[in-house]
C-alpha cells in the first residue's frame, strides 16, 4: 500500500471523530485520534474477516448437505452460487487484509514518521479550509446539499479535494482513491454520488480556467 493511500485512509478515519465545527488541534490531541484511528483500521478487518469465515463455513455446511441429497441438481445449484459468492467474498476480505496487514509493518519501519506526518498534513488541510471545500463542493452537488451526505462520504469528499488541490495529486488518482474510500467505509448510493461529485468539480475547474 503506498504512503499516499496509507495517510488517507488514517486521515479519513481521523477525520471520522473530531467534531464538525472542530478547526484546529493540538498536536497531541492529533496523535491520540491517530492511535485511534490505527486500532480502528485493524478492528475493521478483524471483524470482515470473522464474517467472512462464518459465511464459508454456511456453504460448506450448505455443500456436506447437499451431498446427502444424490440425484438432486435443484438442491446443488444454489449451493454452488452460495459457495461462489463466498470464495468471491473471501478474496475480497484477504486482498483487503493484506493491505490491513502492511499498516503495521509500515509504521514499524523508516514509513513510520512519514506515514503519519503525511497523515497529520491531510487532516490539518481539511479542517483549516473546511468552509471553502463544503462550499466548492455544494456548488456541484445539484439539487443536493453536502450536509445531507453521511459524515464519511463528507469526509471522503474534502479529502480529495484538498489531494486535488492543495496536495496537487493527479485528478484520475485523487477519484480514484476517493471511490476507493467509499467502496470500503461507505455504500453503492454513496460511491456513485462520489463519483458524480468529483466528475462535476474536475469539470467546473476545467471550464474556470479555460
Amino acid at each position: 500500500m503506498q504512503t499516499r493511500s496509507l495517510s488517507r485512509e488514517l486521515a479519513l478515519l481521523v477525520l471520522s471523530q473530531c467534531a464538525e465545527r472542530d478547526r484546529s488541534l493540538s498536536v497531541e490531541s492529533l496523535e491520540a485520534l491517530l492511535q485511534k484511528a490505527l486500532d480502528s483500521l485493524m478492528q475493521h478487518w478483524r471483524e470482515v474477516l470473522d464474517r467472512c469465515a462464518a459465511d464459508l463455513e454456511k456453504a460448506q455446511q450448505s455443500l456436506l448437505d447437499s451431498e446427502l441429497q444424490e440425484g438432486s441438481t435443484a438442491a446443488v445449484m444454489p449451493v454452488r452460487e452460495h459457495l461462489r459468492d463466498s470464495l468471491t467474498s473471501a478474496e475480497q476480505v484477504l486482498n483487503g487484509l493484506s493491505a490491513s496487514l502492511e499498516l503495521p509493518r509500515l509504521l514499524a519501519l523508516a514509513d513510520q514518521e512519514m506515514v503519519q506526518k503525511e497523515a497529520m498534513r491531510r487532516i490539518q488541510l481539511v479542517l483549516d479550509a473546511r468552509p471553502s471545500l463544503d462550499d466548492q463542493l455544494d456548488s456541484v452537488m445539484e439539487g443536493w446539499r453536502l450536509s445531507r451526505l453521511p459524515r464519511i462520504d463528507r469526509d471522503i469528499l474534502r479529502l480529495a479535494v484538498v489531494d486535488l488541490q492543495s496536495m496537487k495529486t493527479p485528478a484520475s488518482v485523487a477519484c480514484n482513491e476517493a471511490v476507493e474510500l467509499a467502496n470500503r467505509y461507505s455504500d453503492e448510493q454513496g460511491r456513485r454520488m462520489i463519483n458524480g461529485v468529483l466528475r462535476r468539480l474536475q469539470n467546473a475547474s476545467s471550464q474556470a480556467v479555460s
